[in-house]
């Protein structure tokens, strides 16, 4: 699933340009130059990972960091500023961010502290290959098209996909239900977990030679489900 980053900067040409850039590198970026706006677009959706400046207008970068740790302390926040004094640095750090670079800044640099925290916290998905092979069972990730057990080709939905890659990725541990929707789902405002289950069955029937005594796609009751090759 594609990482989603909420980008947060006053400067408009330095907002497009990071933008951009992100971007290019795959990610989903939902830029804002406004404090109250930024904290307008957290509360609408889940992100993967938050950029702030300190000087925005509304409200600011430390504002921000604090008002989202008020109730998440799980989203890797980077403050990229301009207020590169040791104490404005330490007080970043303290009300809760993950990581403080200073303008001026190399892009290079900025693009790896992304994908540091992205891989720290975990909470996007990276395709174990395009091509995934299991028991006589073929996943293609990059056209959703796949070889079930029987040998009949079949089309799946996306969210089918990004579930099948979160278990494959994670494959021997358990999932838990609320990870799943946090991440495939990827809004505030879940479905039931039941859908999660009517997932977990279609996958049994199209991969599982018995799909009453299952081999690959196990549910793990009060807890989640796992995958095992």
């Amino acid at each position: 699933m594609t990482p989603r980053i909420l980008l947060a900067e006053d400067e408009e040409h330095l907002l497009k340009a990071i933008k951009l850039n992100l971007e290019l590198e795959g990610y989903s970026v939902t830029a804002c130059s406004n404090g109250i706006r930024t904290l307008e677009a957290y509360r609408a959706a889940y992100w993967d990972l938050i950029i702030l400046d300190v000087m925005l207008p509304g409200a600011d970068g430390f504002e921000i960091c604090q008002t989202i740790r008020l109730t998440n302390k799980d989203v890797p926040i980077l403050f990229l500023t301009a207020r590169s004094g040791g104490s404005e640095r330490i007080q970043g750090l303290r009300i809760g961010a993950d990581d403080y670079l200073t303008k001026p800044f190399e892009l290079e640099e900025l693009l790896l502290r992304v994908q540091k925290l992205l891989r720290r916290s975990a909470t996007f998905i990276s395709p174990p290959g395009t091509v995934f092979r299991f028991s006589g069972n073929e996943i293609n990730f990059q056209s959703y098209m796949i070889r079930g057990v029987n040998g009949d080709t079949l089309e799946l939905s996306k969210r089918e996909i990004h579930l099948l890659q979160l278990l494959i990725e994670r494959k021997g541990e358990v999932v838990s239900r609320e990870e799943i929707l946090r991440i495939v789902w990827g809004v505030e405002v879940y479905p039931s977990t039941r859908t999660i289950d009517n997932y977990i069955v279609n996958f049994r029937k199209y991969f599982e030679n018995n799909p009453r005594r299952p081999a690959h796609f196990h549910s793990i009751r009060g807890v989640g489900y796992k995958f095992t090759e």
